[in-house]
């Protein structure tokens, strides 16, 4: 096998930084620049956010995904209050209970779904249900889904919609973490408009570390009167939290390189097609079970289990998944990313097969 395979399926935060960003990091070391995001770079990011999501927004760069999501839902929920979101959510699962300190204790209720896709109707059950308890529960105060999914499935504009029209019905915040937002538009083929604010978003976690950037994110509030009086003392919440960058340009100098000429779905476009091309391939192997589609950058597969331990013994990265009931083997999950290549892939799968 040629040595400059890149081997590593486990995750789309660790590959390297894209070369477009890296050159803006390089750019943006040049000279000095007012601290805290009093920068030219920082000062941009509302007009060109604007620009690609139509819409008026306040954006605030920060420097990792479950900061992102934990501030966003600070701002949303009150200390007595809970944010709703499916079982399978990272901020339920993998932030560390990061979101609960954030919120100051506010608690997270869960919704069953078993792909990671909320429905109207539980959601609609579980509101009625915590009103129903009164005192005896907190109130729900924001809706927070995962776009693409934790099992790598994309929410249908549609369905995000419906699911918005329950929620601000019950006059909650919807929040969206995006971590992955650029391959569910590559999905989709739709606009960032039309899967976030359109649908009903009022509040985005946009994902850039998965999609090319060295460490950045940003919490961006599509302007409406549900959102506006949240944004006023959301600086104050990220410097009060530790968040608030003395050389805050090179956060948003990865934003802005990555937001020119669409670099974000370019990137994520290139980590769904190579999603496509190994998750063909794996299927083809005997006894292979694909229990959700491949819509994203993601590929849950159950394979037998001495076809896993190969991959183990040849090097290649990924993570062991709870395999679902019903299906056969060890579940497996492996990434793709905007520098996984052709010959990656197929390296895997010819060593597999053989």
């Amino acid at each position: 096998m040629p040595e400059d395979i890149r081997k590593n399926f486990s995750s789309d935060n660790v590959v390297r930084v894209c070369p477009e960003v890296m050159q803006a990091l390089m750019e943006a070391n040049d000279g000095s620049a007012s601290a805290y995001g009093n920068d030219a770079y920082t000062s941009a990011l509302d007009a060109r956010f604007g620009e690609v999501f139509e819409s008026e927004v306040a954006v605030f760069p920060i420097v990792t995904g479950t900061a992102s999501n934990s501030l966003a839902l600070s701002a949303l929920v009150s200390p007595f209050g809970s944010v709703v979101c499916d079982e399978s959510a990272h901020i339920q699962n993998d932030e560390g209970g990061a979101p609960e300190f954030f919120m100051h204790g506010a608690k997270i209720v869960t919704i069953p779904s078993g792909n990671g896709l909320m429905q109207p109707s539980a959601l609609s059950h579980t509101i009625n249900e915590k009103k129903a308890a009164g005192l005896l529960a907190p109130p729900i105060q924001a809706l927070s889904l995962t776009q693409a999914s934790e099992w790598g499935l994309v929410y249908q504009t549609d369905h995000l919609t419906s699911l918005s029209k329950v929620a601000h019905a019950e006059k909650l915040t919807v929040h969206l973490d995006g971590a992955r937002l650029g391959n569910a538009i590559a999905s989709l083929g739709c606009t960032p408009a039309e899967t976030t604010w359109k649908a009903g978003v009022d509040v985005l976690t946009f994902g850039g570390t998965k999609n090319g950037a060295m460490a950045a994110e940003a919490v961006v509030f599509f302007l409406n009167d549900r959102t506006r009086p949240f944004v006023e003392n959301f600086k104050r919440r990220i410097k009060r939290s530790g968040h608030l960058w003395s050389k805050h340009r090179f956060l948003s100098a990865q934003l802005l390189a990555l937001l020119k000429n669409n670099l974000w779905l370019r990137n994520a476009q290139h980590a769904n097609i190579m999603a496509q091309r190994l998750s063909t391939g794996l299927q083809a192997l005997p006894n292979a079970t694909l229990p959700y589609a491949t819509q994203s950058n993601e590929i849950f597969i159950a394979l037998p289990e001495h076809l896993v331990q190969k991959l183990e013994k040849g090097g290649f990265g990924f993570y062991r998944w709870p395999t679902p009931a019903g299906v056969d083997g060890t579940m497996i999950r492996l990434v793709t990313s905007f520098d996984t290549r052709e010959k990656d892939v197929d390296a895997l799968l010819d060593y597999i097969a053989t």
